[in-house]
């Protein structure tokens, strides 16, 4: 317990002293330590890559699923599936079950009525439709949103805090540097200053010299 608190208290003090030396960078207050050109580069590209991965992933599930509160409970459903590392079961579309009911319907009806035999034609070419739309989608997900989502859950999380740790690093880099060169011009200032101990006995001197010489011209 006491190993916790006290390390709790260091690394209160370590984020504290991060802040102030990110805050005084930020107001111009203090050296930064600039990185090399081509990781500022890369940072940049990794921030516009991640950013664009996002409005694309979002654009594409609202085109594939228009209506994203409707599919809340197949989301969960495939979302689990996905962390048993098990198959998502094929979903009937709504364009498969709407030709279903025609047809259902059609042999209600009649498939001699015109009624019937309508139903029947539009209810297989509607079944048709579904099908190739659940096609579309899992083939989507499978080959399209699940690498970008791989991306985002796997491969910037990792680079997120591999950048942290690089931010943290300089940070530090830089607090000691500025304690190095504050430390430096206390240093110079003290030894630019006069030692008073060091020219006291002088002054002693250069007194009683001054009062035997004006008592002798008084004499």
């Amino acid at each position: 317990m006491d190993f916790n608190v006290k390390k709790l208290a260091s690394d209160a003090g370590v984020f504290f002293t991060r802040a102030v030396q990110f805050t005084e960078e930020k107001l111009g207050q203090a050296e930064k330590t600039e990185l090399d050109p081509h990781l500022d580069h890369l940072i940049a590209r990794g921030d516009s890559t991640k950013n664009w991965t996002e409005k694309i992933l979002r654009q594409t599930e609202v085109l594939l699923q228009p209506n994203p509160i409707d599919h809340t409970g197949a989301r969960i459903e495939e979302f689990i599936y996905d962390k048993l590392d098990k198959k998502i079961p094929s979903r009937t579309t709504n364009a498969e079950l709407l030709g279903q009911h025609m047809l259902d319907a059609a042999q209600e009806f009649g498939p001699e009525t015109p009624y019937g035999r309508t139903l029947i034609t539009v209810g297989e070419f509607q079944r048709k439709l579904g099908g190739a739309e659940r096609e579309l989608l899992q083939t989507s997900a499978a080959a399209f949103l699940n690498p970008l989502r791989n991306f985002l859950e796997g491969d910037w999380r990792t680079i997120s805090k591999e950048r942290r740790l690089l931010e943290n690093r300089r940070l530090d880099l830089d607090i000691c540097k500025a304690r190095l060169k504050k430390a430096k011009q206390a240093e110079a200032k003290a030894s630019a200053a006069p030692d008073f101990q060091e020219t006291r006995p002088r002054n002693y001197v250069l007194s009683a010299s001054a009062s035997a010489l004006l008592s002798e011209e008084v004499d």
